[in-house]
Order: structure tokens, then sequence, then C-alpha cells
């Protein structure tokens, strides 16, 4: 999860600036932090994912590719990471057994794809221009928002 906290963050600090000049890589890994290695190949995923923009040269850098309300923290936790639980998760903790012995009836696969629906819900309806609040207020607007549905058993 290293990778998409970074990266949010990356995102984060790009959302917040509203410069004529886009961001470079040494001034986003300053604010945040990070080694400007880091800081690059988080940008770069980004940029592959279609979420940043970049510019070559001496007035180069990078920008948001849309407005902060326009990505939410899925799109980038898509991007940097994916699903928590793929589809196919239980497949690769078999344990010592080639395949896993609970292959075709498993309780704990359900688990994993209730959590997985959640997340996925939860962070689809949270922007980057969302997470422009502080802190406390950023506690007090998730508590205030509607749930999302749960599904019936």
């Amino acid at each position: 999860m290293a990778q998409e906290e970074y990266g949010l963050r990356c995102l984060l600090e790009l959302s917040r600036h509203s410069g004529p000049q886009p961001l470079t890589i040494q001034e986003i890994a300053k604010a945040e932090g990070l080694s400007p290695d880091y800081t690059a190949k988080l940008l770069r995923e980004l940029r592959r994912g279609g979420l940043v923009s970049s510019r070559r040269g001496a007035t180069g850098g990078y920008r948001l590719s849309r407005d902060p309300e326009e990505i939410t923290i899925w799109d980038a936790i898509e991007v940097l990471g994916g699903s928590l639980f793929p589809d196919r998760f239980c497949e690769g903790h078999p344990g010592r057994h080639p395949l896993c012995v609970r292959g075709s009836d498993c309780s704990i696969r359900s688990i994993w794809r209730l959590v997985d629906e959640s997340v996925r819900s939860v962070l689809s309806r949270i922007t980057l221009r969302d997470l422009h609040r502080a802190e406390m207020a950023m506690g007090t607007w998730l508590e205030t928002r509607p749930q999302p549905l749960r599904r019936s058993q």
C-alpha cells in the first residue's frame, strides 16, 4: 500500500497547485518528503494510467490530466496497485498444495469479495477535490456522507 499512499500524495500535491507552470519531480518530491527517483516512478505510473500529463523541457513538469473533482481515489488506487483482492487472489495462496484446497467452495473468498467491493464503493465516491479538506473536516464530512448500500444476503 506504500505505492498507493505516496502516489495519492503526489496527486494531491498536483491538485492543490494552481500556478500556471506544471510542478517538477523535484518540487513534488520535496513537498512530500520523497526521493526524486521514487517520485518519478510514481508519476510515470500515474501518467501511464491517464491521471497526469507531463511536459518536457525547461518549463516542463506534471499536471493533473483532469480536474480534481473528476479523479476519484479509486482511479488512483486502480492505476497504482489495483484491487486489494483481485478475482484470482486466492489462487496465489494455496499453502503447501499446488492449488488451494478450498478452490471450489470457499467462504473466505466471499469475505474478500465483499471487502473489495466495499473499498471500491467508498473510494469511487471520494475525489481529489474532497481531499482538500483538513483532517478534522474530512472526518466530519466522511461521517455525514450517505453510507453505501450493503449487499443483500
